[in-house]
């Protein structure tokens, strides 16, 4: 198995890990916190674990109202989740694949839940008094967007450079000089 590489193995652990990790906090959520009965446990002045059901995706957008969109949804981001698998699996960089594991296995944190519940389970509430930086996350959430920032800020900032033996400054190639 060939391409198989170690890279790609620790990749498939991580996003293994995040989504457990994922699942075991929400599942205390649901259970040992029963955050549902309670709706908010206040921890620190400025973060709180609220009880919230995202019926919607990224930032509640598109929301299922309905049975048909619930499964919509749940297969719209099961592709796209096949898609990062499969990226991921081509990519060979570490840091490359550690932020596609990182967006896979949120993805596949959220997928669950919405197959399982209807929607996805949110609870982490950061605040500045009333300020809210953010909208309520999970674990999911976090790794997805610290994966996406992490392949946004490659691209930008560590883009192939030209090499020198194309073109000089004058735009002449160095055999015509």
């Amino acid at each position: 198995m060939s391409w198989l590489t170690p890279n790609r193995r620790i990749g498939l652990l991580l996003a293994g890990a995040i989504f457990a990790l994922d699942q075991f906090v929400k599942w205390l959520m649901l259970g040992p916190l029963a955050l549902r009965d309670r709706e908010v446990i206040e921890l620190l002045p400025f973060f709180d674990l609220r009880w919230t059901q995202n019926f919607g995706v990224s930032l509640g957008m598109f929301t299922a109202n309905s049975v048909e969109t619930r499964w919509i949804l749940v297969g719209v981001t099961a592709l796209i989740a096949l898609a990062v698998f499969i990226w991921m699996m081509r990519e060979k960089a570490m840091w490359d694949i550690a932020a596609l594991s990182l967006v896979l296995g949120g993805a596949l944190g959220n997928i669950r839940d919405r197959y399982t519940y209807g929607y996805v389970i949110d609870y982490a509430d950061f605040h500045i008094g009333t300020f809210r930086p953010f909208l309520i996350f999970n674990v999911a959430d976090a790794a997805i967007t610290i994966g996406v920032v992490i392949i946004l800020a490659r691209s930008f900032f560590l883009r192939e450079k030209p090499s020198n033996t194309e073109t000089d400054e004058t735009g002449s190639s160095p055999a015509e000089t």
